[in-house]
């Protein structure tokens, strides 16, 4: 029996680790998150990790994101797929 791999995602992303975006999947409740995300700069083969999170609870997150600097919730940053580093 074969199991399909998890997919990362920047929630995930360990910390300094550089990853590019795989893809975005914005949850039913909030489609909106998707166009959103794209705007502000998390496209495919764009280059992303995370900075720090916050002590308690890890949300939110910062993350550099090309040239850019953003704070993301976590369940922003769970709907950015990220390519394994290979």
């Amino acid at each position: 029996m074969s199991s399909a791999p998890v997919p990362l995602t920047l929630a995930h992303a360990a910390i300094g680790a550089a990853h590019r975006v795989e893809a975005l999947s914005p949850p039913a409740h909030a489609p909106e998150w998707g166009p959103w995300l794209e705007q502000i700069g998390f496209v495919a083969g764009e280059h992303v990790s995370v900075l720090t999170r916050a002590l308690l609870g890890g949300d939110p997150l910062v993350v550099r994101i090309g040239q850019s600097t953003f704070a993301l919730r976590r369940a922003e940053a769970d709907c950015v797929q990220l390519r394994r580093p290979t």
